[in-house]
């Protein structure tokens, strides 16, 4: 891990009374407390009923500390403070208890002594705000410097987008920080709440950092953890689907890397659970999945829709296994995961509107890709996508040809949420939450809503919500592999396809990293549409169509 000194960029807020000079917080950045320091302290003063405190801005979402400096004072009285971190200003300004806010997974509310003469780390979470009250009306507090330490893998971005939409930039840029702030210990789906690795949750991040940062052990070691303590009969994370994705990214982990050796380590362990999904179709095709039938949590109340997509993410999941044991010398299993697959595909249960359904049915073959664009995914335009699954909406939309509604559907619905201040993608968000609401990094006006505080839902109600979530990245994937086009053709990337879908935009750029080396591209719409690419590929990886 490398950390790095954030200081902050502005005084959000101040309490009317009681606070002297914290505008000086903002002017130094020594990391040392002085015996006789040239820039007064800030100082906060509390009354009884007239707590004394201010927000800081550090600029942009980290997961990491506060630290806390103090000056040569004449006494030495143990002042308290308290200190409260957010994703937003509102939820810095909000104690635990009150509209969500919680100290799950994190400690983010609590109050601390302060030492004489030196310093104090605060926390581990994942904020963007600070709150600092005097605790004690009684002793007034003085801080001298104030500054977040952000830590997060040493990580060089090999991959790259730049295209004429500015906007798209942005939008793949803050994509691929919201993942590598959840690449801890393990992969992480949420570095405020939700420190915990969800496998479903990793296939986004998984693509996000075979595009940006290539080949991690955060993904292995994450994937061998939640293996190594779930019994092949149980369900990962307790989520039917989730044992799912775990074959699924064991495939595209493979494609993107082809290490072998790392696949047949999880020969038993697939070998049982191919076994256990192959049961789970039935003699008319249809899926009998058992336990937690879910997709995302905004599909959960339209059940059909979740067992339309089940049914797909069934069959591909049987469908890629029957790949996985040809190269792991099963064939005979390789034979009966195809069977499978092959007679659940005859089943396509209506997905009742459901985007996330639908779309996980075109990417699995089951539907006319176009025609269920048409009647399910361009409706509404971004109206029904999810953080997550909009990721496979994305997928779905240009596998129907329809690149430039799976661009308007990043610019309006993940660019929302930049439009309200964000510097990383959340949990959850519907663009109807934007009519009269606030941005994050402000104090709600009066007549406006908390976009924050004031919506959310199932385990992200108000404030719970997290505000850097890794399942929702991926639009960063997705320009990578559509609009620049770039896939493997073959495990290693020995063999790669660059088929690049520029839709409106005039050009793209960009780099993916590959075991081989790094791939750089450059499209350019021609005048009469046709888009000319100029392709630098590292040795031993040739281009196939």
């Amino acid at each position: 891990m490398r950390q790095y000194v954030i200081a902050p960029t502005r005084v959000v807020w101040k309490s009317p009374t009681g606070v002297e000079r914290a505008e000086n917080l903002l002017k130094k950045s020594r990391g040392q407390s002085l015996l006789d320091d040239p820039v007064a302290a800030c100082v906060l003063t509390s009354a009884e009923g007239q707590p004394a405190g201010i927000v800081l801005d550090f600029g942009v979402e980290i997961q990491g500390s506060v630290e806390i400096f103090t000056p040569m004072t004449a006494e030495k009285n143990a002042p308290t403070l308290r200190i409260r971190t957010g994703e937003s200003v509102m939820e810095c300004l909000t104690p635990v208890g009150e509209k969500g806010a919680t100290n799950d997974h994190a400690i983010r509310d609590q109050v601390v002594t302060l030492p004489w003469l030196g310093s104090i780390t605060i926390g581990r979470t994942g904020f963007r705000f600070c709150y600092i009250e005097a605790a004690d009306p009684k002793i007034p507090v003085e801080i001298s410097e104030i500054r977040a330490i952000c830590s997060v893998r040493d990580l060089p971005y090999l991959g790259s987008f730049r295209c004429d939409d500015n906007r798209l930039n942005q939008i793949w840029a803050t994509g691929a920080w919201t993942v590598h702030l959840n690449m801890q210990e393990y992969l992480w789906d949420g570095i405020k709440r939700d420190r915990l690795v969800w496998i479903g949750d990793m296939h986004p991040e998984v693509s996000t950092i075979a595009a940006v940062f290539g080949h991690n052990d955060v993904v292995e070691k994450s994937l061998d953890l939640t293996r190594d303590v779930t019994p092949v009969d149980k369900w990962m994370n307790g989520i039917s689907s989730y044992s799912m994705w775990w074959v699924l990214i064991h495939d595209q982990w493979y494609q993107h890397y082809g290490k072998l050796d790392y696949l047949k380590e999880q020969k038993s362990y697939m070998e049982g659970l191919l076994k256990k999904l192959c049961g789970l179709v039935g003699p008319d095709g249809k899926e009998k999945i058992d336990g937690m039938r879910f997709l995302d949590w905004p599909s959960s109340p339209n059940q059909q829709g979740v067992t339309a997509g089940l049914q797909a993410l069934l069959a591909m999941t049987l469908e890629r296994g029957a790949a996985l044991m040809i190269i792991l010398e099963d064939p005979e299993l390789a034979k009966l995961c195809t069977e499978k697959a092959k007679l659940a595909l005859t089943q396509v249960p209506a997905p009742n509107g459901s985007k996330s359904g639908a779309a996980l049915q075109v990417l699995a073959g089951m539907v006319d890709a176009k025609e269920t664009a048409r009647a399910v995914l361009l409706p509404g335009e971004s109206q029904g996508v999810s953080t997550f699954y909009g990721y496979y909406v994305l997928q779905a939309l240009s596998k129907a040809g329809h690149t430039d509604a799976a661009m308007e559907t990043i610019r309006s619905y993940w660019g929302g949420m930049l439009d309200r201040g964000a510097t990383t993608f959340w949990e959850d968000f519907d663009r109807a939450w934007l009519e009269g609401s606030g941005r994050i990094d402000e104090v709600v006006p009066a007549g406006k809503k908390d976009i924050h505080g004031d919506f959310g839902a199932y385990c992200y109600e108000n404030f719970r919500h997290s505000l850097c979530h890794g399942w929702a990245s991926g639009p960063t994937a997705w320009m990578s592999q559509t609009v620049l086009g770039i896939s493997p053709a073959a495990p290693g990337f020995t063999k790669v396809r660059i088929e690049p879908q520029l839709g409106s935009l005039q050009w793209a750029e960009g780099t993916f990293p590959t075991p081989l080396g790094i791939i750089r591209v450059r499209h350019e719409k021609q005048t009469n549409g046709s888009v000319k690419s100029d392709i630098q590929l590292p040795e031993g990886c040739e281009r196939v169509k």
